[in-house]
């Protein structure tokens, strides 16, 4: 059990905690819950012992281990593969299955085996090879695949290194150590930004089943809804503890304002009383005793307050959609790839008028890839044809990245806005929260959440009649995510949302396009139908396959061996032929690397950058270098999701 005592925290003038206990027992599943800026990460750092309180303290049981996730991480570029990292979550283990190594070679090698020094190494022995089978070392292969599995790595993917992977990838290895440690408690803040749906239903089933404590950071409601059973909502400063997962938390917590007031307005209504009476008879010595007894009375009585509620909060809707024709978009053999790696392959759509579709799949299946063609931001093969009068609105996945970090909030939204809505510009960055003093901000200071409403504030600007939203809700809070639902559920022109959030989904789309192998496949019906239908077809698809294994293996033929033994044989040429490609690509990279380098040192040196300067030809030269850098960095990223790809059919084959 960690003991949370008496902690407070002061943050540019004002509480962020002022005086706060709770505890965290041995099983609790705990959803940490508040707005933006609440003080929900800095509690689970100061829990996780990352960051010191001002006063107060955190008591922590001994042999209490603490896994600790935070929202973000630093880049890994260890040179270890992605097995051998999750591999570390076991170092105590690989410490022991060392250790018996070593002495199983110094017992083989002697003789002295009635020596006390013999029996020694023995007892040694014995007490590593239970500690190792205590720390879970003759599971751990299997754990770790389990879990990688889980989280979405394909089995191909286990032997790359860690550092090819973008942050998000590398972020789900983090989390996959912290499950393979199997620590006390579990901190996750934001666990499931960087997960598809598949995997944070796995991640779901794994912590419900975890034989330990867990606290959660998430703005995902389903996901919290479905994991714990205990919110602990940070607001104002104060704490506040339900015992209750988040979608009966909140009607829990408006029922306790509503008895506060209540109780607050009779108190009130009996203190009115009270002093009125004082005042009428306190000069009457026949009733003397009665005034004295009501100010006693008044002086003792426990005054109620109504707890505070934050109210802030964004709100805005999107301008009435311009009228269109019946099609909105048309797709025939729309395909795409990147380099030899295929990303879609002959897709043909229909999206018309009003309709509105939520793009679902694991990541990398193309959801986001479709979006950007759809938009016209990508060159494809086949046709897409655009319907009549069709005014588009983008939300790209990365949006609040794409905004000029030197420039202010009021200079970002003032270059977008054109027209009559500019007047009103002040207005609209006050219903997205940003006040007279915020608008002068620099975007680079601005948190993640401040810049997805910023981004969100330049999408209303312009009247749109098709809306494609990328993840609008990452960095979004909980109130937040709401208020954007209501607003696309007013929004009267045609949508599409790639998101992994259930419930923001849910009720939101009538229509599922689920990416995977290349292809989309598409269902009627909000998220939870799609959801309901792909578990009854995996089951179904679980069991033809078992009725099938025995037939499938006594047809299998000579024909279809050699078939395969050809097709492994031009894979296996195949892959040879792109390491060596990719290769010749590292060794050109790092000559570029080095002719850089040597003109770089010269710009920085103050005797000599003037000269660079005044060569024109050398510094024609050191630009083509950086340009031809940059060509070969994409080929080289292209070469390997080629491998990649090739590795992934070869596992099939």
């Amino acid at each position: 059990m960690i003991s949370v005592n008496n902690l407070s925290i002061h943050f540019t003038g004002t509480d962020l905690f002022d005086d706060v206990s709770f505890v965290i027992g041995d099983r609790d599943r705990i959803g940490l819950v508040g707005k933006n800026g609440a003080g929900k990460t800095t509690l689970m750092r100061i829990i996780a012992g990352t960051q010191e309180p001002e006063k107060g303290n955190v008591v922590i049981p001994a042999g209490t281990t603490i896994g600790f996730l935070p929202q973000e991480i630093t880049f890994i570029n260890s040179g270890k593969t992605v097995r051998e990292e999750a591999m570390m979550a076991f170092e105590e283990a690989l410490k022991a299955e060392s250790n018996i190594i070593k002495l199983t070679a110094e017992i083989s090698s002697r003789t002295d085996f009635e020596s006390e020094e013999y029996y020694k190494l023995l007892h040694r022995l014995t007490d590593e090879n239970e500690q190792f089978d205590m720390l879970g070392g003759h599971n751990m292969q299997g754990d770790i695949e389990k879990v990688l599995y889980g989280l979405g790595y394909l089995q191909s993917d286990f032997s790359r290194p860690i550092a090819e992977f973008s942050g998000g990838w590398q972020m789900r290895v983090e989390l996959a150590k912290i499950l393979l440690q199997k620590p006390s408690v579990i901190l996750l803040d934001e666990p499931t930004n960087h997960l598809d749906i598949e995997s944070i239903q796995w991640l779901e089933d794994f912590l419900i089943n975890y034989d330990g404590a867990i606290v959660l950071v998430s703005h995902d409601r389903a996901f919290l809804d479905n994991v714990t059973k205990r919110t602990v909502e940070i607001s104002l400063g104060k704490i506040y503890d339900y015992k209750a997962a988040y979608t009966q938390y909140e009607q829990l917590r408006l029922e306790r304002i509503e008895h506060q007031l209540a109780a607050y307005n009779n108190q009130q209504k009996q203190i009115a009383d009270s002093e009125k009476f004082i005042n009428r008879f306190r000069y009457q010595a026949t009733k003397a005793r009665q005034v004295q007894s009501r100010i006693k009375l008044l002086d003792k009585i426990d005054r109620i307050e109504v707890d505070e509620i934050d109210t802030s909060s964004i709100y805005f809707r999107f301008p009435p959609a311009p009228h269109a024709g019946k099609v909105i978009v048309e797709a025939n053999n729309v395909s795409k790839n990147y380099g030899s790696h295929q990303v879609l392959h002959n897709l043909n759509f229909l999206i018309n008028n009003g309709e509105r579709i939520a793009f679902v799949g694991k990541n990398g299946e193309g959801k986001t890839t479709l979006s950007r063609i759809i938009i016209q931001e990508l060159d494809f093969k086949g046709e897409l044809k655009p319907g009549h009068n069709v005014k588009l609105g983008y939300y790209a996945q990365n949006q609040s990245e794409l905004l000029n970090p030197d420039k202010t909030v009021l200079e970002t939204i003032d270059e977008a806005a054109v027209g009559e809505i500019r007047p009103r510009i002040r207005a609209i960055l006050g219903s997205f929260l940003f006040d007279s003093d915020a608008i002068d901000k620099k975007v680079k200071v601005l948190s993640g959440g401040e810049k997805s409403r910023l981004a969100l504030a330049k999408l209303i600007l312009s009247p749109v009649n098709f809306l494609v939203l990328d993840e609008p809700t990452n960095h979004l809070d909980m109130q937040s995510k709401d208020i954007l639902k209501k607003a696309l559920l007013r929004y009267d022109g045609t949508l599409v949302v790639v998101s992994h959030d259930r419930d923001f989904l849910h009720g939101l789309t009538d229509r599922v396009f689920e990416f995977k192998n290349h292809i989309i496949r598409e269902y009627i019906g909000d998220i939870y139908d799609f959801l309901k239908s792909r578990k009854i077809e995996s089951l179904r698809e679980l069991e033809l396959s078992k009725k099938s294994l025995s037939q499938k293996s006594s047809k299998t033929d000579s024909s279809e061996h050699q078939v395969n033994r050809e097709k492994k044989k031009q894979l296996d040429k195949d892959l040879r032929k792109i390491k060596t490609r990719i290769e010749k690509s590292e060794e050109t990279i790092s000559q570029l690397e080095k002719e850089i380098a040597e003109i770089d040192a010269m710009l920085m040196n103050p005797e000599t950058y003037k000269n660079v300067l005044a060569n024109k030809e050398l510094y024609a030269k050191y630009e083509k270098l950086k340009l031809l850098m940059d060509t070969e960095m994409k080929q080289w990223e292209l070469l390997q999701e080629e491998l990649a790809a090739k590795e992934s059919e070869m596992e099939l084959n």
